[in-house]
């Protein structure tokens, strides 16, 4: 019943996350994405069959902690007006985007908390959907930050390498999927990035 829940904020989180990718890129002069029909909150253009449904339902039948993604919004670099300095603010608007959210959310929760304003039930039900935001807004920026091809994190390393090494690293983006996929499976991405999510969770009162 708690799915019921969880997979509209996820939905709206990935949503949130890529919106806020295209917009950055509008702002350094790309608009491809609302060329593309892309800067909507309509969910339709934006699920991904795996990242979208089939993973959030494996994580919440495994146990696991809730993400996925949505279909990535198109950026062409060639259209920023500085592709190399650019893309690093493309890449970090998507986490950016949640890490505000998350903010919010925890706000909300201290106010919750020191000014109870809602009966028991409505307060306590209120909290538990806030908590859920702030949950899953911390764990995809952390994840997304990650630095493997495609995640957010290697474009972001991508604009700080030299170019000549930028370019051999993006060599690795055809694997990416695959490498991600592998990690995941094999517990490797919570092992590294679950501590730094529990950390940001409890410090923003989580």
């Amino acid at each position: 019943m708690y799915f019921i829940i969880q997979l509209p904020v996820l939905l709206f989180s990935v949503i949130l996350h890529e919106y806020a990718h295209g917009w950055m890129a509008e702002r350094h002069g790309d608009d491809t994405a609302r060329i593309m029909g892309r800067l909507t909150f309509n969910p339709i253009p934006h699920i991904d069959v795996f990242g979208t449904i089939i993973l959030p339902v494996l994580a919440v039948m495994t146990g696991a902690p809730i993400f996925g993604w949505a279909k990535p919004v198109p950026v062409n670099p060639y259209r920023l007006n500085d592709p190399h300095r650019d893309m690093i603010w493309v890449s970090l608007a998507g986490p950016g985007a949640n890490i505000l959210l998350a903010l919010l959310a925890s706000l909300a929760m201290w106010l919750l908390r020191s000014y109870p304003a809602f009966p028991p039930i409505i307060g306590i039900s209120l909290y538990d959907l806030l908590k859920l935001i702030l949950v899953i807004n911390i764990i995809l920026p952390v994840f997304n930050l990650f630095p493997v091809p495609p995640l957010d994190g290697s474009k972001v390393l991508m604009g700080i390498l030299p170019r000549d090494l930028a370019y051999k690293y993006s060599q690795l983006e055809p694997y990416g999927f695959f490498i991600i996929i592998i990690l995941l499976y094999m517990g490797v991405f919570w092992r590294i990035l679950g501590p730094i999510v529990n950390y940001l969770i409890t410090l923003l009162g989580g």
